[in-house]
């Protein structure tokens, strides 16, 4: 058994470093906290694909659990707390999908009364397979609701739909194609592209794209201003490594000069990204809430007034805490930042599944919603600075790569979970914008490969027309007059 993106959860979702080793058809966890935890594990659901799923928080014991039948009981648990949640333990049409968890529970209790492991293994399996449909029927009939209330008033931005460029794709085909998909356009800010060599800048490839969205009337958002990844940052910073001080002030410096550069195109700055996932310089945690801290507000200082500024946080579960004790888990940095007095407008999110690493293993709608609705209970409006799954699976041939959603990826799949996702998170009312990473597939530097909404000779996917699609449903349900019903 591969035990890639394998990890123990503990309280409040928060993953817990662990020791695991697959060994005589067990999984062996020590963990390295008191109390009980749970297994998170990529296995594959017949009809449902390989998906991410988590068991219920289990007590130490020396006689091993039932895999399948913790990975059911984890679901069942999660999917009543969710039913209460959203208040649809009685709601009127809910009954169909109250029949499918039903029949999940009763699987579930069938596979607890079998007489052997096989045999519960066997029964688990299929309550398994019923309890993660009758999850989604459930996230699906909560998202039609209440994205068809939202429809009814006034409840979204003229921002909604973007999309991020490829600084490096100036051919008019390809903008063309950008510019009948989107409501706002994401540039990207690399650090390293800027600024290759310390105080020689080169802003060539960026102030050609802010020219062209300029007069083609397109808004722009713009981050991440600070991002300490090694393929963000540039070589020569490597020269102040232990020296905070000095880290601070390029940094402060870098984003002063963008800021003021671009200050009068930009209505939305993701200012800070992923510090509390990666950050090359091993920074503590003071550090990174100072540095946090510093730049946001330097970002309100020179913006535009009108101008928004807001914090991303990747891998949104947290799996890389379990791997690096340096690391900070998502939520927690997300409200220590909202406690600390940080000005900001707003929380940036990016799910990204398929690729096989840390924050990428993939993820089903019901476990999506659930997510959202925890960034929205920040009280900030919730914007998705990128979301991006492929058209074709990612890894070895046979291998479970990153995972699947229905079934191996291809690019029906994709343009299905475009349409899955989207209803999902516009349905949520805090949700403000949604941008889609790369639009045509390129041959390298790609967040995920094959997750472009064109292919490699920019022509159309299925994924692209159901975006426009959505855009286009949308934007016509805007110009309804007051108290119009659909038909």
């Amino acid at each position: 058994m591969d035990l890639a993106g394998t990890y123990l959860v503990g309280s409040d979702g928060v993953p817990l470093r662990a020791e695991l080793e697959f060994r005589d058809s067990q999984i062996v966890c020590a963990k390295r906290a008191d109390g009980p935890a749970g297994l998170a594990v990529l296995w594959p659901i017949p009809g449902c694909g390989a998906i991410l799923s988590e068991t219920g928080r289990l007590m130490d014991r020396d006689q091993p659990y039932n895999l399948l039948l913790e990975l059911v009981r984890g679901r069942l648990t999660r999917i009543n707390q969710k039913r209460e949640d959203w208040g649809l333990f009685d709601y009127e049409g809910v009954e169909q999908v109250a029949g499918q968890i039903d029949k999940a529970r009763d699987l579930f209790i069938g596979a607890l009364c079998a007489d052997s492991p096989i045999e519960q293994s066997r029964a688990a399996e299929e309550a398994l397979k019923v309890a993660f449909v009758a999850g989604e029927q459930l996230c699906q009939f909560h998202a039609d609701l209440f994205l068809a209330r939202r429809k009814q008033t006034p409840g979204f931005t003229k921002r909604v739909f973007g999309c991020a460029v490829d600084l490096h794709n100036n051919s008019d085909e390809y903008r063309e194609r950008f510019k009948e998909s989107v409501d706002f356009a994401y540039i990207p800010v690399p650090w390293r592209l800027i600024e290759p060599r310390q105080q020689t800048r080169d802003w060539q490839l960026i102030d050609s794209w802010i020219e062209w969205l300029a007069k083609s009337r397109i808004p722009v958002r713009m981050g991440p201003l600070v991002n300490l990844t090694s393929d963000h940052i540039p070589d020569w910073l490597s020269q102040y490594e232990g020296d905070y001080e000095s880290v601070r002030s390029a940094l402060v410096e870098h984003v002063r000069r963008t800021v003021e550069r671009y200050g009068n195109y930009v209505f939305c700055w993701d200012v800070v990204s992923g510090i509390h996932a990666a950050n090359a310089f091993n920074f503590t945690f003071e550090q990174i809430m100072d540095l946090t801290r510093v730049t946001v507000s330097l970002v309100k200082q020179l913006a535009a007034r009108s101008s928004q500024v807001a914090i991303d946080l990747v891998a949104p579960w947290g799996e890389y805490y379990a791997r690096n004790q340096r690391t900070i888990p998502p939520m927690f940095y997300a409200d220590m930042i909202s406690q600390s007095g940080v000005g900001f407008d707003g929380i940036a999110a990016q799910f990204v599944f398929g690729a096989p690493q840390d924050g990428m293993f993939v993820r089903d709608m019901f476990q999506i919603s659930d997510k959202l609705d925890r960034l929205g209970n920040l009280g900030k409006p919730v914007h998705i600075t990128a979301v991006q799954v492929p058209s074709k699976m990612i890894g070895e041939k046979g291998s479970l790569g990153g995972g699947c959603w229905l079934r191996p990826w291809d690019e029906a799949v994709q343009a299905k979970w475009i349409k899955g996702f989207y209803t999902v998170a516009l349905s949520k009312p805090f949700v403000d914008s949604i941008t889609w990473w790369d639009l045509a597939d390129r041959p390298s530097n790609q967040l995920i490969p094959f997750g472009g909404l064109l292919n490699g000779d920019l022509t159309p996917k299925p994924a692209y027309k159901a975006i426009k699609d959505f855009r286009a449903e949308l934007a016509a349900t805007a110009r309804r007059p007051p108290g119009h019903r659909s038909r």
